[in-house]
């Protein structure tokens, strides 16, 4: 999808390493012009450095708080930004792991920050938010993209084309875990049975239990 605006998206380790169904990738591998940065600290990081200090781009960061510019109230005006290029940077880990990448980046605390207001409740069904009012970064994009095709910064012409993507890799990973349950319902029947066939009253020998430690779920 092609867009004005760009966006850079920080992605934090844990995000790119353990979190498969990870929508700031998806989120990159919808938009034509943005880009995914890992790391934690971005001070030194040259190419985010370069997007900063570059003088024909406009540097913002999407965070909301009191400080924020509000798009969904048109606090960015385009004679704000001056003919430049609005260059969006996105913050991709949980959100006990943002508050970390942005204390030890000062170059990104410095940036002018930007919100929305009045965005639609999660859409996201395989993973739950801390907060009502939390969404997962391909949502944010969306949202965003929203506020800025209303106030003329962006052209969004197909809105429903990120959630479209989004609601598919849900479906994909619901039917995945549904056809996983249902292979190891037959597993364990099967085992009932050979249990109690005859063949079951030969020692094998001692008994080998294999331990799957339960996944963790960030809140």
């Amino acid at each position: 999808m092609p867009t004005r605006t760009k966006f850079v998206i920080l992605m934090h380790p844990y995000e790119f390493k353990r979190v498969k169904a990870n929508t700031g990738r998806l989120t990159h591998l919808c938009l034509r012009d943005s880009e995914l940065h890992l790391g934690i600290s971005f001070d030194g990081h040259e190419a985010v450095q370069a997007l900063i200090n570059d003088p024909k781009n406009f540097p913002v960061l999407l965070y909301p708080g009191r400080d924020s510019r509000d798009l969904s109230k048109n606090e960015l005006p385009v004679a704000d930004l001056a003919g430049r290029r609005l260059v969006v940077f996105l913050l991709d880990a949980t959100w006990r792991l943002v508050r970390p990448m942005l204390r030890t980046s000062l170059s990104l605390q410095k940036l002018p920050r930007i919100m929305f207001s009045n965005a639609a409740p999660s859409r996201y069904v395989i993973k739950r938010q801390p907060e009502p009012g939390c969404l997962s970064t391909l949502e944010a994009t969306h949202e965003l993209l929203v506020a800025l095709d209303r106030t003329g910064l962006d052209v969004y012409a197909q809105p429903e084309q990120l959630l479209d993507l989004f609601q598919r890799m849900q479906e994909f990973q619901l039917r995945r875990t549904a056809e996983n349950e249902l292979r190891g319902g037959d597993r364990r029947r099967g085992l009932r049975v050979q249990s109690e066939s005859p063949a079951s009253s030969i020692s094998l020998g001692p008994k080998r239990r294999r331990i799957f430690p339960a996944p963790v779920i960030e809140a």
